[in-house]
């Protein structure tokens, strides 16, 4: 690997580059497609190979880095870095966007060539947001990956689109306005302090701040990601939005777009704010476990699959919030891992759904029944990640939320065990959901087709994965195990 290469330029800019060539040189919807595909294929190519070929960790725990000067005068640099945690959720971002696009394959038949761009342009954005460094360039992408979800759900969604669209962008942006504020206000304090004014992180993580404006800027940061988390009480935007943006948008913004919210906070809240965390660390219980619960118990009382689904996503990213809020390697691991299973189990739940809605246009659980006979195949995918999301042992969310309430336990015990009755909760509306579909008896006669080639090889390799990480999460957790030591350490 030539360390002069820009390879991190590279690896950000080329579904942008990818989506802008879609527009502009690919006006049959067929050729759309497949440009777009090989676009999203070479991408999760190159990530998969830099994981292969970077070399070993440096003592920052970053194996790639890119430093150049941008906008010199305010001390904007350019720069982007690759650890093992950004790795992993470079390629989930990259395996989510592939899958999204298999996912709209037939669905998508209208201006088919800008969806396809659109979804390249998001997939840039997220990227940007896990490989920046600089917190002014983290700002850029975190703000410029909501306007092509914005389309996205405004146009090829369903339902009150545009109502869904414009909540979506109101909620995240007003939160975003409020990070930006807290970014200001530590560009200026270290600037007041060194003389030297910068929004590089290694450069902040030394500014001295007073306790009192600690705790403000940190609830500042917590009410900007809280909203795109989710985090309960800032959920209300995220069951209209999951519910109405078309199947692949869906499956965007519960399996990679929330986990920007996750890594900003492990990368930079936390690092840049110590005391003010370890102060709010209690508030982040509260909202983790209240999530939870919360979201597995307002999941049994869904009728539409979509919007069970949904709640049940805040349910799952309530662990993730824990894990964050313990701090420790065991939980702080667990966490990141979790990150991974759910973009990968909760998206293929999407998925499915998405196929099922394509096939009938109906969401509501109870019009289905008696699929196990009628579809084996269909079936048999949709036993495999709803028994994922349940936590069953051999499977991947097993292992991410046995580490994080582990973690959890040793540090407040409490919290670990509100945890728990979640994960109860999530087994009953499991369990009731598959009856349902698989076994029950449907309201009226509804004929649905089995699955494609196609749609059997886009869920066979998310169940591929699951089970991988089920019984052999090590490749994971020893690829963030050097970032996450030097995190808690700090």
């Amino acid at each position: 690997m030539n360390p002069d290469f820009p390879i991190l330029t590279l690896l950000l800019f080329l579904p942008l580059v990818g989506g802008v060539s879609v527009v502009l040189l690919w006006r049959s919807p067929a050729t759309a497609r497949v440009f777009a595909l090989l676009t999203a294929l070479a991408e999760l190519a190159l990530g998969a190979w830099l994981g292969s070929a970077a070399p070993a960790a440096g003592p920052t725990g970053y194996f790639l880095y890119q430093d150049l000067p941008w906008i010199e005068r305010f001390g904007i640099r350019y720069t982007l870095g690759m650890d093992g945690i950004s790795l992993v959720l470079v390629l989930l971002t990259a395996f989510i966007t592939v899958i999204a696009m298999l996912l709209s394959w037939q669905e998508i038949k209208e201006r088919v060539p800008l969806y396809f761009a659109l979804l390249l342009a998001t997939e840039t954005g997220i990227l940007g947001v896990f490989l920046s460094l600089d917190l002014f360039l983290f700002y850029l992408f975190w703000e410029a990956m909501l306007i092509p979800m914005f389309f996205l759900i405004g146009i090829w969604g369903n339902g009150r689109k545009l109502y869904s669209a414009v909540k979506f962008f109101l909620y995240t942006f007003i939160g975003s306005l409020l990070m930006l504020v807290a970014i200001i206000a530590l560009y200026l304090m270290h600037g007041a302090q060194t003389g030297s004014y910068s929004f590089a992180l290694a450069e902040l993580v030394h500014t001295q701040i007073p306790y009192t404006t600690g705790l403000w800027l940190f609830a500042a940061f917590l009410l900007a990601l809280g909203v795109k988390f989710p985090l309960v009480p800032l959920h209300s935007w995220l069951p209209d939005a999951y519910c109405d943006a078309p199947s692949a948008g869906t499956v965007v913004l519960a399996g990679i777009l929330a986990k920007t919210a996750a890594y900003a906070l492990i990368r930079f809240t936390y690092p840049l704010l110590p005391d003010a965390a370890r102060a709010f660390t209690p508030v982040i219980y509260v909202c983790a476990v209240v999530g939870i619960v919360y979201g597995a118990w307002i999941a049994f009382a869904q009728k539409d699959m979509k919007r069970l689904v949904a709640y049940s996503s805040v349910s799952h990213m309530g662990f993730i919030a824990l894990g964050i809020a313990a701090w420790s390697p065991v939980a702080l691991s667990g966490a990141v891992l979790q990150m991974v299973n759910h973009g990968i189990t909760t998206g293929a739940l999407f998925v499915l759904v998405g196929m099922l809605s394509e096939r009938t246009g109906d969401r509501e659980s109870l019009n289905y029944g008696g699929l196990w006979g009628k579809v084996p195949v269909l079936a048999f995918f949709f036993l495999f990640f709803n028994m994922a999301s349940a936590g069953l042992p051999g499977l991947n969310n097993f292992v991410g939320e046995f580490l994080v309430l582990v973690g959890t336990f040793r540090v407040a015990p409490g919290a670990a065990l509100g945890a728990f009755l979640g994960i109860v909760l999530t087994l009953v509306y499991t369990v009731r959901l598959v009856q349902d579909i698989l076994f029950g008896t449907p309201s009226q006669p509804m004929s649905v087709s089995d699955l494609s080639l196609r749609e059997s090889a886009t869920l066979a390799s998310l169940a591929v994965i699951g089970v991988y990480l089920g019984v052999h999460p090590a490749p994971v957790l020893d690829l963030i195990k050097v970032p996450i030591a030097l995190l808690t350490k700090a």
